[in-house]
């Protein structure tokens, strides 16, 4: 071992009896979490509806009788709190910080519970962001659950590489919109998936199509559909198609998304179960 050794075998190309292995850079949860199934819901771009999917899929996996709950990693533009209508804070003591529970159970910790005034910005460096997404982890007492969503923000910058670092991510939903852009955003995806080695499990279409209320006819508002053709392309296992749906956006707006009834994620929810089971 040299004099300048700084004891990271993972970046360092010398071969001498100290020499380990990479060491594991997961974080291990709070002592009062037990969290089976971690998985990530992310896009190479804004807008295309993340938060809409990870509410969605949570709400789901919830009615399913599964302990669910969502880590808010979108620490700059967070939506969650306001989609499922929580006003609470998160509280803490000297054990951790204490996560906020749905109307129906799902537990929640998001940026925008632990603000005086969730319209506040959040204006911080991106290692500071994803060092609080880490304490999310690391420091709130989940308890048990079946099932946790994250909520990714947009890109492959500083929080999906802390993410996929120091959580057990199970496999990654992509959500993506009905363009040509799909594309370069799924393999943007697939190459950061494998960098990580974490596998893509589904790919979501958001605002894949708008079904007429009086004829039940389906338009392509933007555009004809690319997902069955792109998880061909990248071998990615399962697909769905959410539709424009004004009545959505209504149950948002009220914070009410539990009372929504959609059976758009159905298929996915049970895909999820048979890959990872209970």
């Amino acid at each position: 071992m040299s004099e300048s050794c700084t004891h990271d075998c993972s970046s360092c190309g010398s071969s001498c009896a100290s020499r380990t292995e990479p060491q594991s850079l997961q974080a291990k949860p709070h002592a009062g979490s037990h969290v089976k199934h971690v998985i990530a819901v992310m896009s190479g771009k804004g807008g295309v509806g993340k938060s809409l999917v990870t509410s969605l899929m949570a709400v789901q996996m919830q009615r399913r009788g599964f302990k669910t709950a969502i880590l808010d990693a979108d620490i700059t533009g967070p939506s969650i709190p306001k989609v499922f209508g929580i006003t609470a804070h998160a509280t803490g003591d000297e054990k951790g910080i204490f996560p906020v529970a749905t109307k129906t159970g799902i537990k929640v910790m998001s940026m925008n519970l632990l603000l005086e005034d969730a319209a506040s910005p959040v204006v911080w460096r991106g290692p500071v962001i994803a060092g609080a997404v880490k304490q999310f982890w690391t420091d709130v007492v989940w308890g048990d659950i079946d099932y946790m969503f994250v909520d990714m923000p947009p890109g492959t910058g500083d929080v999906p590489l802390t993410v996929f670092q120091s959580l057990p991510v199970d496999g990654i939903l992509v959500v993506t919109s009905p363009q040509e852009l799909v594309s370069l955003i799924v393999e943007k995806a697939l190459k950061m998936s494998e960098m990580m080695h974490v596998p893509i499990l589904g790919l979501i279409e958001n605002m894949s199509y708008f079904e007429c209320p009086d004829c039940h006819t389906r338009h392509e508002i933007f555009g004809p559909s690319h997902v069955e053709a792109s998880a061909q392309k990248y071998d990615i296992p399962h697909t769905a198609k959410l539709p424009i749906d004004p009545n959505f956006a209504a149950y948002c707006d009220k914070g009410d998304i539990e009372s929504y009834e959609s059976d758009n994620l159905s298929d996915t929810a049970s895909f999820l179960q048979g890959v990872l089971g209970d």
